[in-house]
């Protein structure tokens, strides 16, 4: 079967959240964190580029490691690498990042997109002072970096906590997180050095009142964007799964917020109140590629928001510049429905829930006993490899994936072990069976067939229902002519 670029864009077992993704030439690279499977920290790994072809045909490249988490700026290795941007100016790149709870931002450049970045310095006031440790400062948080047509340089941070997060951070020295939104400064052409003074650009939870942002303040990862004259603040609002746009006609000013781009629990899709698949925080950007707009944001794996994984969809503009909610897929980059035929992996789904529904994930393992009874994306090791799966799928829990077009389907195989019971299928969301199969107690995969009467469709998403007294674990399906 040709090559079809699903969610998550780079496949399964890799965990590159927080992407930034940026055209440089004839490919797209993504610019990401790096979080690990099982990890209890955000971002512990090296960061790493991927890059693909613009239009999404082959599978992405890994351009290696680009900038490692332990070096002479931290030896032990303890501080984790949080989320970068990187720009392009003068014919050099420029990384821009932080490390966990630094509250700096760290500069880093190479002669190509791919890296790898050599450290060149901190950004600083021009007394010398690290921006970020004057009292005008916002917290230095993910900073999103943006070159304007003209070549000013603006960089964006900030991060909106909570009281209780306020005192821990205040223990560690850092006083000036404090819920009113984030800063925009300018930098000078060494790209290091702040120019004129730090501008607050939208609200926070504290200061939004009386402003089109109630309800949607800043929360974290900031991101720029220019598109047909118009500026675009890209954000996670304080709903937190929620990645969030404002525009204005200026980069440093002016901004009003518009709406979501979107939620990954597909929160507030066509009216959607409840979530669809399991969710937690997000960060991303958009991308014009041709004509067309996409955009990349992260999903949550295994429970918990420590193994994060980057998923994009392409999203429409409007005449007037605005953008329509995007949806959560399983096809993604690739720009139509997939195959109707040849096996597809069941950590494609994006939507995933139990008989109660999906539910936030949570930070750190210590929250895993409240989804005991919850279907999750996982990884085991089968047959010596790692994989992704879903596991614990309990009663009336349901996987979907979106989109097929399904020509005279006749037959899906699925492949399960675990208690006995039977699979339903449909083609919507707890919808009419369109088939069932009954299944085994097994502790090793076997196969199931589940027979369908002709099915042919543009566009059908796919519904798998577990029933039964025990649990399964599904590892992936075939669709079959």
């Amino acid at each position: 079967m040709k090559f079809q670029c699903t969610n998550p864009y780079l496949g399964e077992c890799l965990y590159i959240p927080d992407g930034e993704p940026h055209v440089y030439g004839e490919r797209i690279y993504v610019y990401g964190s790096h979080d690990y499977f099982g990890s209890m920290r955000y971002c512990p790994g090296d960061y790493h580029v991927f890059s693909s072809n613009l239009d999404f045909s082959d599978p992405w490249k890994d351009e290696g490691v680009t900038y490692k988490r332990k070096n002479i700026h931290n030896k032990s290795g303890f501080h984790c690498l949080w989320a970068p941007d990187c720009i392009y100016k003068n014919g050099k790149y420029y990384l821009y990042f932080c490390y966990e709870w630094q509250n700096y931002i760290m500069v880093a450049v190479s002669d190509k997109p791919s890296g790898p970045f050599t450290y060149i310095g901190d950004i600083k006031h021009k007394d010398g002072t690290l921006y970020g440790h004057k009292e005008t400062d916002i917290m230095c948080f993910d900073p999103g970096a943006f070159v304007d047509d003209d070549g000013r340089v603006f960089i964006y941070t900030g991060y909106s906590c909570n009281e209780e997060l306020k005192k821990m951070l205040k223990w560690k020295g850092i006083h000036n997180c404090d819920g009113t939104g984030n800063q925009v400064i300018e930098l000078e052409d060494d790209m290091l050095t702040v120019k004129g003074e730090p501008k607050r650009l939208i609200p926070g939870y504290k200061n939004s009142a009386g402003t089109s942002f109630v309800g949607h303040e800043m929360y974290e990862a900031s991101s720029m964007r220019k598109f047909n004259g118009k500026y675009y603040f890209i954000y996670s609002s304080r709903l937190s799964h929620e990645l969030a746009y404002a525009m204005s006609d200026y980069p440093d000013h002016g901004f009003e917020f518009k709406g979501a781009l979107i939620s990954n629990g597909d929160i507030g899709y066509k009216g959607n109140k409840e979530p669809v698949t399991y969710y937690g925080n997000v960060h991303g950007s958009v991308e014009k590629i041709g004509d067309k707009y996409y955009v990349f944001y992260h999903r949550q794996t295994n429970y918990n928001e420590q193994s994060r994984q980057g998923c994009a969809e392409e999203i429409t503009m409007n005449a007037d510049g605005t953008f329509n909610m995007a949806e959560v897929t399983s096809q993604g980059l690739n720009g139509k429905p997939l195959l109707g035929e040849g096996t597809y992996k069941t950590y494609i789904a994006c939507n995933l829930m139990s008989d109660k529904g999906a539910t936030k994930c949570q930070y750190g393992p210590f929250a895993r006993h409240k989804y005991k009874l919850h279907p999750a994306i996982s990884e085991k090791k089968i047959d010596g490899q790692r994989h992704q799966l879903i596991i614990n799928m309990r009663n009336n829990a349901v996987a979907g994936f979106k989109y097929f077009k399904l020509e005279h389907l006749k037959e899906i195989t699925i492949k399960v072990r675990g208690s006995a019971g039977k699979i339903i299928l449909s083609n919507s969301l707890r919808g009419m069976p369109l088939s069932e199969t009954t299944i085994d107690k097994s502790k090793t995969f076997k196969e199931y067939k589940l027979k369908i009467n002709d099915l042919s469709h543009e566009k059908c998403p796919l519904y798998f229902t577990y029933i039964g007294q025990g649990k399964i674990d599904f590892l992936e399906f075939t669709l079959n002519k």
